[in-house]
């Protein structure tokens, strides 16, 4: 967060100042309210300035609240002068201005918004239940109500903002205290829950399963009917709730008023749930974009660069294939209502929402994104672009194709993460896929088996599930590469993995990835290249898919070609598990073009990467005897002995299938640091 409450400064003491912006603004100074200035200006320069990250220039305030006055500059400094004698002390000044920059320092105040966004980025779902009630309290309407000034968009843009972030983490921090309390205590959070996003099934579930475990059938009866009604005026899906609503009955049919109200949907929804065999459906991540906002002067008509860029995340996702994307008619039908993405996410039912705004100034187009999580409303990346509009059509295609690759970086980095705390007798396939990703990314033979064991256990789960097979393959891979077992039979089940992942879904990026990798351990050069690219013409934003034809080249083809690959594959990933596969392929390309000091430089990175292996160190080792620093690829060489005590050259072009040009190059580097 931009600003924390610093209270060490006032041993055993609170805060010199409280600030209250959730709800209508109020301040005051060792419990004494102080007298907010007259001007709504000053109020709402003063709210702006608390939560910014960084200092801020006097234009970007001129421009954010005043719409073109005689004298801009002259009424920001008159506003500066009321918050100076709002919060500065005699000995402690709190608005800095500095050249053209304009700071507030609160580090020894207490602001209330402030203590709710830092939970919201250490995560809400943690929060022991005394400070996620003490945090509840701190709400006592939107943020800045009443606030709203006229003529000011940029401002009001802000404020909007502002206030559907806070609203998702009041909504969060509910649904968190309902979860944790008995029914008794949690039907007051859930009223409130309720009354901030009536349309999140879950709030409706849990209320249910609640009225049902106390016997109040007829109440949760009434509450059905009428959501039910809600939903279908809204076009939404009450199914779901009705189904929650008789698996709670159901459950409770012990009780002889519940006994009383069953029927046969109910009765037989109770034996199928205690029978066990019901197969749970197949799961995969979900999200939703929201279209971006555009933020320009004079900002374009629907259809314009923020509506193309939500239509080219929406579909580039898509066509991922790893996650359920909600299409862009339900997603723009919630924009034009003026759903926040918060709001949206909860009334999709989704996992993950994207979203951000787009604003053209002086020639340059500047997007800002990100990406949070429905339920805890945790923003878990965002990035910002600021390109030249030369040609607006290639600035959306880049910048889509950077926020599409780091969104499902992320997603997968944070699945993976939540998979390996489950017990394994818990997980459905995508999270024994996931579990055996954080296993794959390991790079040692005991987590490679581990991996394997994991994807075994999601195909059997979902036999459908094509990124399973990718990852059994990518074991396989793994085993013939590194010289773990037999090659021969590990090439074999490589192969027949992927053969699997593409009768699975042939449309699926990662299938074609697999396959390509397959084909190579073959010797089948040119078969290999034209399953990349078919993983690349079918998401061109799967970045191991431009690594591996970075791979192949860099080996055996076109090594120009390969360095390109790499370098998109890195720009589309830059904190990938195989960043130093991409390094090293870049390293393995210069040398065939007897670039031997460039190569040196991209070797040595990649064995800096924290999970590279004897390979990627040995082609350190080689690039830099090449390129005549001898003492440093001995250090590098004795580095790979140290680990593998008889690893040679032999070992290196086993795992490598190099052109003829490429294994003597190596051969004559592995020679002058004696790994013959």
């Amino acid at each position: 967060m931009p600003v924390e409450s610093d209270r060490r400064s006032r041993p055993g003491a609170g805060p010199a100042i409280e600030v209250r912006l959730l709800g209508p603004m109020a301040i005051s100074r060792d419990g004494a309210p102080l007298k907010l200035p007259a001007s709504r200006k000053a109020r709402a320069l003063f709210a702006y300035l608390a939560l910014a990250p960084l200092p801020q220039t006097r234009s970007q305030l001129c421009e954010l609240l005043w719409d073109v006055p005689d004298d801009p500059r002259g009424e920001l400094r008159w506003c500066l002068s009321k918050i100076r004698k709002l919060v500065d002390g005699p000995d402690r000044p709190r608005v800095h201005t500095r050249d053209d920059t304009v700071r507030l320092d609160l580090a020894d105040c207490a602001v209330d918004a402030i203590e709710v966004a830092r939970a919201a980025d250490e995560g809400i779902a943690t929060l022991p239940p005394g400070r996620a009630r003490a945090l509840a309290t701190l709400f006592d309407g939107d943020f800045l109500e009443g606030m709203e000034t006229d003529r000011n968009p940029a401002f009001a843009a802000w404020l909007t903002g502002q206030r559907r972030r806070f609203r998702g983490c009041r909504t969060a921090l509910l649904e968190h205290l309902a979860n944790g309390a008995g029914d008794d205590e949690a039907f007051g959070y859930l009223e409130q829950w309720l009354a901030l996003v009536p349309f999140d099934r879950h709030v409706h579930e849990r209320l249910l399963g609640a009225l049902a475990r106390r016997g109040r059938i007829r109440e949760g009866e009434e509450h059905l009917a009428a959501t039910v009604r809600m939903f279908e005026a809204e076009g939404l899906d009450a199914r779901p709730i009705r189904d929650a609503w008789l698996a709670a009955r159901a459950k409770g049919t012990a009780s002889p008023a519940i006994a009383a109200a069953g029927d046969g949907a109910i009765l037989a929804l109770a034996e199928n749930a205690g029978d066990g065999l019901v197969a749970a459906p197949a799961r995969r991540a979900s999200i939703a974009v929201m279209p971006f906002v555009d933020r320009s002067p004079a900002p374009a008509a629907r259809g314009g660069p923020a509506d193309a860029l939500a239509h080219d995340v929406i579909t580039r996702l898509a066509k991922l294939r790893s996650m359920f994307v909600i299409a862009q008619g339900s997603v723009f039908a919630l924009a034009e209502r003026r759903v926040g993405a918060e709001e949206a996410g909860r009334m999709l039912n989704v996992e993950y929402v994207v979203s951000g705004s787009v604003r053209s100034h002086g020639g340059r187009l500047a997007v800002t994104v990100e990406l949070a999580e429905t339920r805890t409303a945790r923003i878990v990346w965002a990035e910002s672009f600021d390109r030249e509009l030369d040609d607006a059509l290639l600035v959306l295609e880049e910048i889509g194709n950077r926020i599409v690759a780091a969104v499902a970086s992320e997603i997968e980095m944070l699945e993976r993460n939540r998979a390996i705390l489950r017990p394994p007798s818990s997980l459905d396939a995508w999270e024994a896929h996931h579990r055996g990703l954080w296993h794959m990314y390991r790079f040692t033979q005991a987590d490679n088996a581990r991996a394997r064991r994991f994807f075994e256990m999601a195909v059997r789960l979902d036999p459908t599930f094509s990124r399973a097979y990718a990852g059994l393959s990518f074991t396989h891979f793994q085993d013939a590469f590194q010289g773990w077992t037999a090659r021969e039979p590990e090439i074999d089940k490589a192969f027949e993995a992927a053969a699997q992942g593409l009768m699975a879904d042939d449309r699926d990026p990662a299938a074609h990835w697999a396959m390509g990798r397959a084909l190579w351990l073959r010797g089948s050069h040119d078969q290999s290249v034209t399953e990349l690219e078919r993983s690349v013409d079918l998401s061109p934003n799967f970045a191991l898919a431009h690594y591996n034809l970075a791979f192949v080249h860099a080996t055996a083809g076109d090594a120009r070609a390969a360095i390109a690959s790499s370098d998109l594959s890195r720009e589309l990933s830059p904190f990938d598990p195989m960043l130093f596969g991409m390094l090293g392929a870049r390293a393995i390309a210069l040398v065939r073009l007897g670039r031997f000091e460039e190569a040196v430089e991209w070797a040595v990175k990649a064995a800096a990467r924290p999970n590279a292996f004897a390979h990627i160190r040995a082609i350190a080792a080689y690039s830099l005897a090449l390129a005549g620093a001898i003492d440093e690829a001995r250090t590098y060489a004795a580095a790979v002995r140290r680990a593998l005590p008889q690893y040679g050259i032999a070992d290196f072009l086993r795992a490598f299938r190099f052109d003829p040009q490429g294994e003597a190059l190596f051969r004559k580097g592995a020679a002058r640091v004696g790994m013959e």
